[in-house]
């Protein structure tokens, strides 16, 4: 399954596809902002087991965003269960040299459609760091509103953190 986008494409990941995703996500900068899932450093072995993890989802959760061929980075849904199984929370990274040309926007965007429209989700969350405003301004250019702030809500490095939630509703999104 290919989503294509403007600026990139979402696709599944292939086990060519791990060197380019080590290069990329081996970056403490990227791992500052991720959870503690994303290993750092992040090696061509954590790619491959993060490739073999996802595959055969059905239906797919996790894509490759691809540019020009090479994968930069990596989005993905997390349902939401028992009585909170209408939301996916959804997470991305973008490779260093990728930054700042809209294609972590462009690929929320894409991985929010496709939440709404064909897995048939309610609800799309995040919730990024506050220290974190790159990603924030990536959640409010694709079309999610500002919930709320969570104080202390999380933990990253030794540092407590606060985070801010941000939402999309199926009914009423406008990218």
């Amino acid at each position: 399954m290919q989503i294509v986008r403007r600026t990139c494409t979402l696709r599944a990941l292939e086990s060519r596809d791990a060197e380019s995703i080590a290069r990329h996500a081996n970056d403490r900068d990227i791992w500052l902002n991720l959870r503690d899932l994303f290993p750092h450093p992040y090696t061509v072995t954590d790619a491959e087991w993060y490739i073999g993890h996802i595959e055969g989802e059905e239906p797919p959760l996790g894509f490759g965003i691809d540019v020009n061929g090479a994968i930069v980075g990596s989005i993905s849904l997390k349902p939401g269960t028992d009585i909170e199984r209408v939301s996916a929370e959804i997470g991305y990274w973008v490779g260093r040299e990728f930054w700042g040309r809209g294609i972590a926007t462009d690929a929320v965007v894409g991985m929010t459609r496709y939440a709404f429209d064909q897995l048939k989700f309610t609800r799309v969350f995040a919730v990024p760091f506050i220290r974190n405003p790159a990603s924030c301004r990536v959640l409010e250019k694709a079309g999610f509103v500002r919930e709320g702030e969570m104080r202390h809500s999380a933990i990253k490095d030794g540092h407590l953190l606060d985070q801010r939630l941000y939402g999309a509703y199926a009914d009423n999104w406008h990218p």
